[in-house]
């Protein structure tokens, strides 16, 4: 037994009795606040607020309680609520999106990109895919619609050859995302659309992080000369990415060698080559024979988070790629 139970065993404290709350003698009865209930359910008074009550009252001659009070009063009824109807925002559910291998899920966003003059600029529609980083299509345009959203997905779903209910596409809530046009094109192919909860930039990430990946390039330049020259460059741009760029998300691997299938075969030859290093060098490893990044078996937007708590620690613990 621990030595706090024996002693409170030993001289159990007494409970103290509840002390009754006395009433004020500054309150109002009973009788009075039905009384005021009733003066502010009158005709003439049902449609104004307590301060013109209040005053109202006054100019009268007559006073009964404040203005604080009547709204206490109001209160205890459940009278007191917003005059006007207010817009509620509905709750929206937040995606929770998996991809186990390409052409499972893809991301889709439209950013801006300067032009030759100021106050112009193009926009670029790019769709990438969150399981292989891949951008599997892009276009530059003069303006953001939905009639060119709707011919760059459906292109871009003929050329990967998407079947019915294979593909998810994950988008925010812009003017184009959420056109009728592309709801029906998607409804067509057989695509489910998810989108963003608003104001919830989070919900988007693989588009943002390519984004600034293609940005922040050095090759990126400050503004493109005419559209002509913004395609040639993008064109330029997304053969380096796709081709040359080795995505920290995705085992140091360029996406096109993920969405290709080839990311097995790739990490074969790089354990081969840590494999005759080893060999000739075993000092040089600590930590014995290293083995190459492995690659992530999915991807999420906004995994749900497991209930134990135990399990959450160690799922950070142990993570080490990058998200994206």
């Amino acid at each position: 037994m621990p030595r706090s139970t024996y002693y409170r065993v030993l001289k159990p404290v007494e409970k103290k009795a509840k002390v009754s709350r006395t009433k004020s003698p500054r309150a109002l009865s009973d009788e009075e606040r039905l009384e005021i209930l009733a003066l502010l359910h009158e005709e003439r008074f049902v449609d104004k607020a307590p301060a013109e009550i209040y005053a109202t009252l006054l100019d009268e001659g007559v006073y009964y309680c404040s203005i604080s009070t009547m709204y206490r009063i109001l209160h205890s009824a459940k009278e007191v609520r917003e005059r006007r109807d207010q817009l509620r925002h509905p709750e929206y559910k937040k995606p929770e999106l998996l991809a186990t291998g390409p052409n499972q899920v893809w991301s889709w966003d439209i950013t801006k990109v300067k032009g030759p003059a100021k106050w112009n600029h193009y926009y670029l529609y790019v769709i990438i895919d969150i399981f292989s980083r891949y951008v599997v299509g892009w276009m530059v345009a003069t303006r953001e619609t939905g009639i060119l959203a709707k011919a760059l997905i459906a292109e871009t779903c003929k050329r990967q050859a998407i079947r019915e209910e294979q593909l998810v596409i994950h988008s925010d809530r812009g003017p184009s995302m959420t056109s009728k046009t592309v709801a029906l094109l998607l409804a067509d192919l057989g695509v489910v659309k998810s989108l963003n909860r608003p104001y919830v930039s989070n919900d988007n990430p693989y588009s943002e992080s390519q984004f600034k990946t293609l940005k922040y390039r050095p090759a990126f330049p400050a503004r493109f000369g005419s559209i002509q020259d913004a395609r040639l460059k993008c064109r330029q741009l997304f053969t380096w990415y796709n081709n040359e760029h080795y995505h920290t998300g995705i085992a140091l691997m360029t996406p096109s060698t993920v969405h290709h299938g080839r990311a097995a075969a790739c990490n074969s030859r790089r354990q081969a080559v840590l494999c005759s290093t080893y060999a000739a060098h075993p000092e040089r490893f600590v930590k014995g024979q290293p083995k190459p990044l492995p690659l992530p078996q999915e991807a999420w937007i906004n995994k749900p988070q497991s209930s134990d708590p135990a399990a959450n620690s160690l799922a950070q613990d142990c993570e080490l790629e990058l998200p994206y």
